[in-house]
């Protein structure tokens, strides 16, 4: 009997990455969710009928114990999502220090750490894919985010460093750019007063997700970005 996919999302909560969750169930894949704080994702699992697992990914301990986890209970992920970051804001001459490293650990370091774990067990295997989350940072600096523009703008990096290294060994390496806010299902009336689709659905974002990690081989890409139809470019 062939073995289900099997879905790991790194940086687990209620938006985005439960769309995910939920899209990737549908789908008939096995799920598993990782997050600081794994209480947090009860529901949700319980919802999927998933597993989650506590890992900070900035401590490349937890993230090597999160995948031997993983493995030990469901088996290998042939689909990882890297959709962890931090973010502190201010003026470049009020930033505290380690409050910036902290944001380019999680929003960066973290990526690298996720995607090198989920590259050694892909390579082995033969086949996989990663993809990772980004944002409007991951392609322009804004004023007063120092910080999150230069983890997401690292994390741009790496990803096209993974893709020219790993697509050639049938591992599909991608971002996705999220260029613009996404509707929080907490909070359903936040950007109402920007129209019709003012802000991004999550579960739409979540079906380019999909479409990545089920492109035919012949033409991946490796860089997609979404925005609301009324987003400025």
């Amino acid at each position: 009997m062939e073995q289900k996919e099997l879905a790991l999302i790194v940086g687990s909560g209620p938006g985005l990455s439960a769309s995910l969750a939920r899209l990737f169930q549908k789908e008939g894949m096995e799920v598993a969710l990782a997050a600081r704080d794994a209480k947090k994702l009860d529901g949700l699992v319980k919802e999927i009928d998933g597993r989650a697992y506590a890992c900070d990914a900035s401590r490349p301990q937890d993230v090597e114990n999160l995948f031997a986890a993983v493995s030990k209970d469901l088996g290998e992920p042939n689909l990882v999502v890297y959709n962890a970051s931090g973010r502190v804001r201010g003026p470049i001459t009020d930033l505290e220090p380690e409050a910036v490293r902290n944001t380019i650990m999680v929003t960066c370091y973290g990526g690298f750490l996720v995607g090198q774990a989920a590259a050694k067990r892909m390579i082995k295997t033969g086949n996989g894919t990663i993809l990772f989350t980004g944002a409007s940072a991951s392609v322009k600096g804004y004023a007063n985010s120092a910080a999150f523009a230069m983890g997401k703008l690292g994390l741009t990096g790496l990803v096209q460093s993974m893709a020219r290294e790993l697509q050639p060994q049938n591992i599909h390496v991608a971002q996705v750019v999220i260029d613009g806010s996404i509707n929080d299902p907490t909070r359903p009336g936040r950007l109402t007063a920007r129209g019709p689709d003012g802000g991004l659905d999550p579960d739409a974002i979540a079906q380019t997700y999909l479409h990545l990690h089920r492109q035919h081989r012949s033409s991946w890409a490796a860089h997609i970005e979404v925005r609301p139809w009324t987003e400025k470019f």
